[in-house]
C-alpha cells in the first residue's frame, strides 16, 4: 500500500484501479468503532489492513478486529460514535495492486462481470452481469440482446477461454444443452 500521504486522506487517481473488499455496518459503541461487513472470499484479507479508500478518499486504519462471529473497523481520526456514523453503508476499496493472488485460470468476480460471450463461431450471445456462488462451481449469468439470461457454468468444458484484456469470453455453446 502507498505510504506517501500528505493528510488523512487525499483523493484517487482512478476508481477503475480500486476493487471493494467491504462495507461499513452501524456504529458499534462510543469509541468510532464500525460493523465491518466483508465482501471479499479471501480469508485474512482485513489482517494487516493500513488504509483504504471510501468515498475517493484514503482513510488510515488504526486497527480491524474480530467481535464474536463478526468484525469491526476504525479509522483514524474517527473516536467517537458520531464521527463514525456518517460512514454507515459505505463501501471500503482497495488498490487494484493489493488484490490476493491468483492462481492461472482463477478470476476475480469483478473482472468477470462486463465480459462479452461469445460462441466458437464469434456470435455475440450476451452479457455476463453476475456470477452466483453455487458451491461447487460458480454460475455466470449472462443478459442476452432479447433480454433473456443465459446461465453458463464455469466448466473447462463450457467456457473455451476468457481474454481479460479483450472483455471477452467463449463458450461451447452446444454443451449447455448437454448439461
Amino acid at each position: 500500500m502507498s505510504k506517501c500521504w500528505s493528510k488523512m486522506t487525499r483523493s484517487l487517481q482512478s476508481e477503475a484501479d480500486k476493487i471493494i473488499v467491504g462495507r461499513l455496518g452501524a456504529p458499534r459503541g462510543l469509541n468510532g468503532e464500525l460493523k465491518l461487513i466483508p465482501l471479499t472470499d479471501f480469508d485474512g484479507r482485513f489482517d494487516d489492513l493500513s488504509e483504504v479508500f471510501i468515498d475517493n478518499k484514503v482513510r488510515r486504519v488504526d486497527y480491524v478486529r474480530e467481535i464474536g462471529k463478526g468484525l469491526v473497523i476504525r479509522f483514524e481520526g474517527v473516536d467517537t460514535r458520531d464521527a463514525a456514523q456518517p460512514l454507515t453503508n459505505k463501501l471500503l476499496k482497495v488498490d487494484r495492486s493489493n488484490a490476493a493472488p491468483l492462481d492461472d485460470g482463477e478470476y476475480y468476480t469483478f473482472d468477470i462481470i462486463g465480459l462479452d460471450v461469445f460462441n466458437l463461431d464469434g456470435r455475440q450471445l450476451g452479457t455476463v452481469t453476475n456470477v452466483l456462488k453455487t458451491g461447487s462451481n460458480d454460475v455466470f449469468v449472462a443478459g442476452t440482446p432479447d433480454g433473456r439470461e443465459l446461465l453458463i457454468p464455469a466448466l473447462k468444458r463450457v467456457v473455451k477461454s476468457i481474454e481479460l484484456d479483450k472483455k471477452s469470453m467463449v463458450i461451447d455453446e452446444a454443451t449447455l444443452e448437454e448439461i
